[in-house]
C-alpha cells in the first residue's frame, strides 16, 4: 500500500493501490449535475485521472489548470479531476477560473472512488493527492501516488504516459 504524509504527518489511505497493468477499478462519482458518472461513462477512451484533496487550494489548482491546458493538446484523452469537493463548488469553481476542458468529479458522497484507488485519507475524508492514466481497454498504464499530499505530481510523466496510452 502506498504511503503518504500530509503537511507532514502519516496518513492512513483506506482502499487498495492500484498499480501499473491492473484493471482499473470501477466506481460511483457525482458530476456537475449530480448525475452518477463511473469508470464505464469515459468508455473507449484513454482517460487522464487527476485526483486532488481540495479546489480551492494552491496546488490543487495549479494541478488542475495545468492539465486543462494540456487536454487541447491531448487527442483521444480525457481528463477527469476528482475531489470530494461538493459538485456545486467543483462547477463554480470552474466557472470563476476558465477551466473548461477538465471533467470535475465530487466523490463526497461514498468515497468510492478514493477507496477502490486506495487514495481515501482517512484521518481527513479527503482524497490524497494522485495521477493515474487508464488506456482505453480500462488498463492501468500510469500510478503515481504523490508522497506528500501538498507537493505537485509529476505532470511531464503524466501527460507523456496519456499520450502514448492507446
Amino acid at each position: 500500500m502506498a504511503s503518504i504524509t500530509f503537511k507532514g504527518n502519516a496518513v492512513t489511505l483506506l482502499g487498495n493501490e492500484v498499480k501499473v497493468g491492473d484493471m482499473a477499478p470501477d466506481f460511483k462519482v457525482l458530476g456537475n449535475d449530480m448525475s452518477e458518472v463511473t469508470l464505464q461513462d469515459t468508455a473507449g477512451k484513454v482517460r487522464l485521472i487527476s485526483v486532488v484533496p481540495s479546489l480551492d487550494t494552491g496546488v490543487c489548482d495549479a494541478q488542475t489548470r495545468r492539465f486543462n491546458e494540456e487536454a487541447a493538446k491531448l487527442d483521444n484523452v480525457e481528463i477527469l479531476t476528482v475531489s470530494v469537493d461538493l459538485p456545486f463548488a467543483q462547477k463554480r469553481w470552474c466557472g470563476s477560473n476558465g477551466i473548461d476542458k477538465v471533467v470535475t468529479l465530487s466523490d463526497h458522497r461514498e468515497l468510492s472512488f478514493g477507496e477502490a484507488y486506495g487514495v481515501g485519507i482517512k484521518e481527513l475524508r479527503l482524497l490524497a493527492r494522485a495521477v493515474f492514466v487508464v488506456n482505453s481497454n480500462d488498463e492501468v498504464t500510469y500510478a503515481e501516488y504523490v508522497g506528500e499530499a501538498t507537493n505537485h505530481p509529476n505532470y511531464e510523466a503524466a501527460i507523456e504516459a496519456a499520450r502514448t496510452a492507446k
